[in-house]
């Protein structure tokens, strides 16, 4: 069932009425920002396309590569540790490994923390704070099987 907006759109396009719209046919422009402040619309505009952003939104993206390189690493070493245990290798040095790994991703994980901290002081709104990580939740996501998880 369509609505009564819906329905009107769709009257109107029948008729014709958005046939001669200016820009008709070319390229909507997304550029622009309706919320920028308009003193500072030409400066966006340039570091923009200079391939420059605002340095809270190159944090953010440093802070999202970051999380995700950590999340890798951790699960290759548990990957690597699933299948030294399965080929038979010392228990006891698989172990070791396995701890130097969560030990080298905890230290990771303080890091981004702190970052994290910083970027949340910079960012404009507190709708774009990242939460901090949780250390032992990002482990066991990784140590848990995707099944046992649902």
């Amino acid at each position: 069932m369509m609505s009564k907006a819906e329905d009107q759109i769709r009257r109107a396009m029948e008729e014709g009425q958005f046939d001669n719209l200016p820009r008709k046919g070319k390229p909507l422009r997304l550029d622009d920002n309706p919320f920028e402040d308009p003193e500072w619309r030409l400066a966006h505009h340039v570091l923009r396309s200079s391939g420059f952003t605002l340095p809270w939104i190159e944090a953010r993206r440093e802070l999202e590569v970051a999380i995700q390189s950590a999340r890798q690493a951790l699960r290759r070493s548990w990957a690597w540790r699933q299948a030294a245990l399965a080929e038979g290798q010392p228990p006891q040095l698989v172990g070791s490994e396995w701890e130097r790994s969560v030990e080298a991703f905890r230290r990771q994980v303080d890091q981004i923390n702190r970052d994290i901290l910083t970027y949340n002081l910079e960012a404009p709104s507190i709708g774009l704070h990242l939460p901090k990580l949780n250390v032992e939740g990002e482990i066991e996501l990784t140590i848990t099987p995707a099944s046992d998880r649902l």
